[in-house]
């Protein structure tokens, strides 16, 4: 990876460890997708946080249209931003901070790489639990999230702040397409959707998850957790307000937001 790219990982990860936001028209930006993973890559390293698992963004139509993309992206979980609900959770408004309710898997058995894809059988076979969850967006490029492009979402972290998870269930190969999950802010309902809305099925995203690894040369791994992307949209949460996001049978989570200095 170049100079100019490294410099770019430094100022993210420093923006997201600081809370701040940076001018893209002032860095050497990704030209491409393999590039993007690399300063993903680079963030990774200078967190000195151990990656989790991962993230997958842009799965529905709604969410590929807000970053001008006809693509999924994925980004990297890390252990020191993985938290269980309920949780008070600071947030700075010049990230344009947003809530997306997600499916989450606990993966019970390595999906090691491999030239054939996997199939939705062999996914479910794989999954040891799974669970409600709330995604936290944001970006740390100015300007919000809004026609970024894959190759800066991607190389953002997939504009991950935050993952707040709920009680795990076991997993007994469950249909989640018609699974509805409601998302409202200070009580007032906002998104809402189903399992549908990921790819046509979530598990579907994590077979894509699983071949994108598989040409990394990673696969997926015993005990990582996956979110597969929204159910309800992005919607938009300042200090003072509380979301919460209800998954029926697999319960809600909750976040308060607060401001950095609370």
């Amino acid at each position: 990876m170049d100079r100019g790219l490294q410099e770019l990982a430094q100022h993210l990860w420093e923006a997201r460890r600081n809370g701040r936001t940076i001018d893209r028209t002032q860095h050497r930006l990704p030209a491409s997708r393999e590039e993007a993973y690399a300063i993903q890559h680079e963030i990774i390293a200078l967190s000195g946080s151990r990656q989790c698992g991962h993230k997958i963004g842009s799965t529905s139509k709604e969410a590929q249209a807000i970053l001008g993309t006809s693509e999924p992206g994925a980004g990297a979980l890390l252990s020191s931003f993985l938290y269980e609900s309920p949780l008070r959770l600071s947030v700075v408004q010049d990230q344009s901070p947003a809530v997306e309710a997600e499916f989450a898997f606990r993966i019970g058995a390595d999906l090691p790489p491999r030239g054939a894809p996997y199939t939705r059988e062999e996914i479910s076979a794989a999954i040891e639990s799974v669970a409600g969850s709330i995604e936290v967006v944001g970006s740390r490029f100015a300007g919000g999230l809004a026609q970024q492009g894959r190759f800066l979402t991607t190389a953002d972290g997939s504009a991950n702040i935050a993952l707040v998870v709920g009680r795990w269930h076991p997993w007994k190969g469950q249909d989640l397409r018609q699974h509805t999950v409601t998302m409202t802010v200070d009580g007032v309902p906002r998104g809402t959707g189903t399992g549908e809305r990921v790819l046509g099925n979530p598990l579907h995203a994590l077979s894509w998850l699983a071949g994108m690894l598989s040409d990394t040369g990673r696969g997926l791994k015993a005990d990582d957790i996956v979110a597969t992307g929204t159910c309800t949209g992005l919607d938009p949460v300042s200090p003072g307000v509380t979301a919460i996001a209800d998954f029926g049978s697999l319960g809600s989570v909750e976040i308060e937001f607060v401001s950095p200095t609370s």
